[in-house]
């Protein structure tokens, strides 16, 4: 509490040097919004972006860590399997994750690890007979 008092007295003569009294209230919000996180970052409360975490491997919750795979490592998961055996349309792939691997990926996200299949010979880019998109098979 000493602390807070001490940094609202540094910052009080700035805030008050606006006329508007809606200015000076945005000013102060914005101000303890910054100075919390901070506060909350120093003590190891937050992970990566903005994640609030304890420092003993679980989150707030009492839940235990656990982050979902990358759209890169599902793809090569899925080309493990016989799953690009058939044409699969980047909608229905990303179904697919959203389903079997609880990852709700953008088509735009696995855009460009497809086509770096593609380039890899992992997988072969055909236009679609129904519509005029592609569909990935396996190479």
């Amino acid at each position: 509490m000493e602390k807070l008092k001490k940094q609202l007295t540094e910052i009080s003569e700035v805030v008050n040097t606006f006329k508007s009294e809606a200015v000076q209230v945005k000013i102060a919000e914005k101000l303890f919004d910054v100075l919390i996180d901070a506060d909350r970052f120093e003590d190891g409360e937050f992970g990566r972006r903005g994640q609030r975490y304890r420092n003993d491997g679980e989150s707030s919750h009492g839940l235990p860590i656990r982050k979902k795979p990358g759209a890169t490592r599902v793809l090569n998961q899925l080309l493990a399997t016989d799953f690009f055996n058939v044409p699969r349309s980047i909608s229905s792939i990303a179904n697919y994750c959203k389903e079997h691997y609880d990852s709700d990926f953008k088509t735009s996200e696995l855009s460009g690890i497809l086509l770096k299949l593609v380039n890899e010979d992992k997988l072969r880019r055909e236009k679609s007979r129904d519509n005029n998109r592609f569909d990935y098979v396996k190479a």
